[in-house]
């Protein structure tokens, strides 16, 4: 295709006026450009370069900060939102979205809220569920949106169901009739969780293998799903469709004995804070541990002594003991998942960590892990 002869005069013209514009300037504002060379200086706009960050967004893996109860995943993960502004943390956890728990859920403190936005923290009533499957859903929305603004998201949390629906896919559920979770929990008023297990060992065994018996939540969850459609919930989780992101994941480790000495001097704390006192809000409102918002530690724990069956130390000591267990339980878990990044956070400070999380190279080292050893509980 012939070329505008128009066009190309233009240029000639402002590449002579230049060459003229060099020549006669004072010496003390010579030009410094090579004889000859036309030096072309180009602009950039700020949609493209807003375009250009948001397509490096899109390209890297989103950070989870994870790790057993107590090990400081919050702190980190605001520090690291001020390392990366703008920033917003997607909170991973199955009890912060609920309004009014917040000594016994560690929900960040409002200055913290205030200075980094937080997804899925007081954003639903104690009567409402929440799974894990509708987690995985909005979470994708609310992190395609995170994007779409340009910010980087940070996920942070110690659900592991949660956490592994959104990092590893969940297959969608059936919502279920509440009448048949009603029922469900009629049931395990009167005839106890172990009966409940037996049964649901019985018409989804898969399911029942990978669950605590005492996790009586997700023991109702599994029968709700079998009784409301004759499929077992695992026949479902095995149709889950793959994560829509990339992420990498970094657990937050320390040694058992430290951790533990950590989840001592919280639950302490939050005692310190009004934990019984805000267990006592729900009391007086007429919920109790059997309502599936509480069938939370920390809480299910305290309605007894509410009730006087027991003493408040004693409470306090169930406490920790089912917290201990509870970490156990998450780092079990952790160890069973691929492609992690295991750091070690017994001297460091949540500044420390965040930085060594932002300069952290994506990869999945092991030789970190937790050995396996436990101390007496």
């Amino acid at each position: 295709m012939p070329m505008r002869p128009m066009r190309l005069t233009t240029v000639h013209q402002r590449i002579w006026s230049r060459k003229r514009s060099a020549t006669n300037r004072s010496p003390r504002r010579a030009s410094t450009a090579t004889p000859g060379r036309t030096i072309l200086r180009a602009t950039t706009s700020t949609s493209e370069i807003a375009l250009k960050n948001h397509r490096t967004l899109l390209m890297q893996p989103i950070r989870v900060i994870a790790g057993p109860t107590a090990v400081g995943k919050s702190s980190t993960a605001v520090e690291l939102a001020h390392m990366l502004q703008p920033a917003e943390i997607v909170s991973c956890d199955s009890r912060q979205i609920y309004r009014g728990m917040d000594i016994g859920t560690a929900k960040p403190s409002a200055a913290e809220r205030q200075a980094v936005p937080h997804h899925f923290v007081d954003e639903r009533e104690v009567t409402q569920t929440f799974s894990a499957g509708a987690f995985q859903a909005e979470a994708e929305i609310r992190l395609a949106a995170i994007l779409d603004r340009g910010h980087v998201p940070i996920v942070a949390g110690g659900s592991t169901l949660y956490l592994k629906a959104l990092v590893e896919g969940i297959g969608r559920l059936p919502v279920v009739p509440a009448v048949i979770r009603k029922n469900l929990n009629h049931r395990l008023e009167t005839e106890g969780a172990p009966a409940l297990y037996d049964t649901l060992v019985e018409v989804d065994p898969i399911y029942a293998a990978t669950l605590d018996p005492t996790k009586t939540q997700r023991i109702i969850r599994g029968l709700e799903v079998y009784e409301a459609t004759g499929r077992s919930l695992s026949s479902f989780q095995s149709d889950h469709r793959p994560p829509r992101y990339a992420y990498q994941v970094f657990v937050l480790s320390r040694p058992r004995s430290d951790l533990y000495e950590a989840i001592n001097k919280r639950v302490d704390s939050m005692m310190e804070y009004g934990l019984l006192q805000e267990v006592q809000r729900f009391h007086e409102a007429g919920f109790s541990e059997h309502d599936a918002a509480f069938r939370t530690i920390g809480y299910r724990e305290l309605f007894p002594v509410l009730r006087n069956e027991y003493s408040i130390e004693h409470g306090v000591h169930l406490i920790k003991r089912n917290s201990r267990r509870y970490a156990k339980r998450q780092l079990t878990w952790y160890r069973g998942m691929h492609s992690v990044t295991w750091l070690d956070v017994s001297s460091l400070t949540p500044v420390d960590v965040a930085s060594v999380i932002l300069g952290s190279q994506r990869r999945g080292t092991d030789d970190e892990k937790d050995d396996g050893r436990d101390d007496t509980l």
